[in-house]
């Protein structure tokens, strides 16, 4: 079936294009590039995302334009050079988020056909959610699900992602209808990639502990209600059992502090430096709760944490790259996907 008036229409009404139902993926976002003013473009707004900074904006916004802004993009546009796929000119976020979508666009394909449209989206910086919406929409679009990819829930990643998307249809003349996808925190086939991924990465010799580091969040989020603590703590248990490995041997922290407030506790920088003082001189580090490779892990973990670790004396420090687009990866995905598109396409 290709684009049709529709049967019975004057021959004056306009081709309409065969229906389809949109995947569109979202990750987190990336800068244009590495210069002051891409930096401090992304920074601002991704900084003046409520459900990032929940400051009043009359309190925030004088620090994050008038302090914030004027020193952190030079030392963040240092940091993302520091990672930069120079020969695509773009960020590793952006990279693998575009082999993701590849791969998925193949399995789906050989699944459905070309009744599912793919593609991807960010919540902040390019291309923006609003534009993928309107393209999918003017491509035939009459459903669409959207998939933030973070496994586990938070107010500040799943819903300011889905916030955006929903803000995107109310734009629409003729909205689609819409779905999101849940958090897949448990998901037998996700917990059994990264422990795939565990595996390859330390073969026979297993560290003293496996870290397992989440991205960060106020702690008073835990106590507004945010589940995102607890479903990290039940994605770690998970991975264990299905290592079968011994519970003093992996354990979970949280990265990326930000702020004064008291965040989600142990910070990873700290509890590996405590690590290597208590003698556990080999230690690997994961991070479930990113789905691409970004300034986080590459920059963050395999640089800052790791001479930290260093510092204090460890030994053996082994990064283990996010699932990225490793095939059980992606199978997992396309069986979450493929879970949520029941009744659309089946």
């Amino acid at each position: 079936m290709t684009d049709a008036r529709p049967s019975h229409a004057p021959a004056d009404h306009p081709v309409l294009p065969k229906e389809k139902v949109g995947v569109l993926i979202a990750n987190l976002g990336t800068p244009d590039g590495t210069d002051y003013w891409s930096m401090r473009r992304y920074l601002s707004e991704f900084l003046s995302d409520k459900r990032v900074i929940d400051y009043p904006a009359w309190k925030w916004q004088p620090i994050l334009q008038g302090i914030v802004l004027s020193v952190r993009p030079s030392k963040s546009g240092a940091a993302y050079r520091s990672i930069w796929n120079t020969e695509a000119d773009e960020s590793p976020l952006m990279t693998i988020t575009k082999q993701q979508v590849s791969a998925l666009k193949t399995v789906l394909a050989e699944r459905y056909g070309d009744r599912v449209m793919v593609d991807f989206c960010m919540r902040y910086g390019n291309p923006s959610t609003p534009s993928k919406v309107r393209a999918m929409v003017a491509a035939g679009c009459t459903k669409i699900l959207f998939c933030p990819l973070y496994p586990q829930y938070a107010g500040a990643t799943t819903a300011t992602a889905n916030d955006q998307f929903f803000r995107a249809l109310m734009a629409e003349k003729w909205q689609p209808a819409s779905r999101t996808l849940p958090p897949y925190f448990e998901d037998p086939a996700y917990v059994d990639a990264l422990a795939q991924s565990v595996e390859r990465a330390v073969g026979d010799t297993l560290p003293d502990v496996l870290v397992c580091s989440y991205h960060g969040l106020p702690f008073r989020y835990l106590t507004e209600g945010d589940p995102y603590h607890c479903q990290c703590q039940k994605t770690t248990r998970l991975l264990r059992e299905r290592l079968g490995w011994e519970k003093e041997r992996v354990i979970t922290t949280f990265q990326s502090k930000f702020g004064p407030e008291e965040w989600l506790k142990p910070y990873t920088v700290e509890e590996v430096a405590r690590l290597a003082e208590a003698g556990k001189t080999r230690i690997a580090v994961i991070a479930p709760a990113f789905s691409a490779d970004c300034i986080e892990t590459l920059e963050e973990i395999n640089e800052e944490i790791r001479e930290s670790f260093e510092h204090a004396g460890g030994e053996s420090f082994t990064y283990i790259p996010c699932l990225n687009d490793d095939p059980p990866h992606i199978a997992a995905l396309a069986g979450r996907i493929g879970a949520e598109l029941r009744g659309w396409v089946d």
